[in-house]
Formats: structure tokens, C-alpha cells, sequence
């Protein structure tokens, strides 16, 4: 099929540009600037995509920062990231309102606007808990509002919805994803600070599947 992906230059997106490729799908990657915290992740994605051959571009949606804020920490520049595990509650604070059902419509319409068959993201079963657009239910919300906004079927790939992300961290191991050249810091910063959810779920996710992290992380978390 021919496919876009929705790719943010983290592992799970990494992983699965590569697993798309893998599989022998024509791929054309998407990633998006909404005012994130962590926009250091869409320069990771576009070094990505040129060591991958896949063309990518950047959609600019700057311009809904303000207004989807409220209280997250990755829009809001007045609200601390949280450090410590995803099953704390603190970490909804790194909710942002609607992110998901936003890039995919964006990519939906990007889709049928170029002829491709497919969209892709790499939610996956850690999330569900703390983000409500990860769930399987709203994924098969997603794929019927798909094929009722367009006469052109779009298909809803989510290929890890329903594994860890230490199954990912395997998988992309076994297929040579570039884990070193990901970013998941939600901080940004030029290193991972090796705290917060995202770098904590990183480095679980690595020691789960039994593959060396290559991540370098800041010395103080060390």
C-alpha cells in the first residue's frame, strides 16, 4: 500500500517508518509543529527520513498552541513536565487536548489528497491509561469517521495498539531501527533527561526487550 505515516522521530514512529518499509509499503511521512515542548523530536524525524530514503515534510500547526494548551505540559510553557512513571497520575499533565484525532485527520485528508491507500500511527497498549486517543475504542471510532468523511477509502493502520512498547523496542531491534538517532524526551533540551515518563518508559521498554539503550542521558540522572 502506499501510506502515511504519522512520525514524530520517536521510537514507537521509528519503528514503525521501518516496519512499513520492511513490508514493502511506499511511505510518505508526516510529522507536526504545534508548539510542542520537545520540538528537538521533528529535527530527529527529519534526519530520520533521509537515512530512510522516505520523503517526509513538517505540518505547521504553530498557530493551535494557544488555544489546545489548558493545562499540558507539552503546549503550555507555564506548566512543569512531570518526572516519574506513566502510571502516576501526574503524567495526564502531559496530555494534549484532541493531539491524535487532529494529525490524523490532518493526515487523512493529506492521503486521499495525494491518492494513498493508508494512514499510520504507533499508538501502542502502554499508552491507553493516561491517553484516551490510544485506546482501541477510539481507534475504531477513528476508522468508521475514515470512511465516512471521503468516498476514497482511507485504511487505519495501528500496528502496535495492541503490544508494549518493549515489544516495540524488540521489534526494532530485530528489523535495525536506528534507536540512537529517536527522540522521547518530552523536556527537549539537547539530551534526554532521563526522568521524565517518556525517557523512564525509554529506558524500561529497552531493559524489558533485552537490547542496549543507546541513548546518552544528562549526567545528573545518570
Amino acid at each position: 500500500m502506499r501510506v502515511v505515516a504519522i512520525f514524530s522521530g520517536g521510537m514507537d514512529s521509528t519503528t514503525m517508518l521501518y516496519q512499513l518499509l520492511a513490508e514493502g509499503h511506499e511511505v510518505k511521512a508526516i510529522g507536526f509543529d504545534y508548539g510542542q515542548r520537545h520540538a528537538v523530536e521533528l529535527k530527529a524525524a527529519k534526519a530520520i527520513a533521509a537515512r530512510s530514503q522516505v520523503a517526509y515534510e513538517t505540518v505547521d500547526l504553530q498557530s493551535l498552541g494557544p488555544i489546545i494548551a489548558g493545562q499540558s505540559s507539552q503546549v503550555n510553557p507555564n506548566v512543569e513536565v512531570p518526572d516519574g512513571h506513566y502510571s502516576e497520575d501526574s503524567m495526564k499533565a502531559t496530555v494534549v487536548p484532541n493531539r491524535n484525532m487532529i494529525m490524523l485527520a490532518v493526515a487523512v485528508a493529506h492521503a486521499i489528497s495525494i491518492d494513498y491507500d493508508a494512514i499510520c500511527y504507533g499508538a501502542h497498549a502502554g499508552d491507553h491509561t493516561i491517553y484516551p486517543d490510544c485506546r482501541a475504542e477510539f481507534v475504531e471510532a477513528m476508522k468508521t469517521s475514515i470512511g465516512l468523511c471521503d468516498w476514497k477509502k482511507i485504511t487505519l493502520l495501528t500496528p502496535f495498539v495492541d503490544i508494549s512498547k518493549a515489544d516495540i523496542a524488540a521489534i526494532g531491534g530485530r528489523i535495525s531501527v536506528p534507536f540512537e538517532m529517536t527522540w522521547s524526551c518530552y523536556k527537549g533540551g539537547t539530551t534526554h533527561c532521563g526522568t521524565c515518563g517518556t525517557c523512564v518508559e525509554r529506558r524500561e521498554a529497552f531493559e524489558l526487550a533485552g537490547i542496549l539503550d543507546p541513548t546518552g542521558y544528562s549526567a545528573s540522572t545518570s
